[in-house]
């Protein structure tokens, strides 16, 4: 598991990656990780953050995205979306997903080098 702490609103928030994450968002929204943050990256490096066009689906992802990742590093996060994401003022989608995708990519970047070291 990687984790990383990302500020937000002032708070540092944890969030993490492992091979769970994919499952447990596939339990709790039905629905592809893969394929929405491919989908996601791909609409938000099509905007910028003054004249966001974004819809209201992929802020939907984002959140939830962000939420699993939360919930996967702190047990204490509550079980729903909702009431977690009462603790910000703001959390910004071109701020927090850019480093979101990073936690993710180190996670599978260690992951492809534990599978390359073979025992002797």
């Amino acid at each position: 598991m990687t984790k990383k702490k990302i500020l937000i609103d002032d708070k540092e928030v944890e969030f993490a990656a492992s091979a769970a994450v994919p499952r447990l968002y596939r339990i709790k929204f039905r629905k592809d990780l893969f394929h929405d943050m491919m989908q996601l990256e791909k609409k938000v490096s099509a905007n910028n953050e003054e004249e966001s066009t974004l819809d209201i689906e992929s802020l939907e992802v984002f959140e939830n995205i962000a939420y699993i990742m939360a919930k996967h590093a702190n047990r204490s996060v509550p079980d729903a979306v909702e009431d977690w994401l009462d603790q910000f003022q703001t959390l910004s989608i071109y701020q927090v997903l850019p480093q979101l995708i990073e936690l993710w990519n180190i996670n599978i970047q260690s992951d492809v080098q534990s599978k390359k070291i073979s025992p002797n």
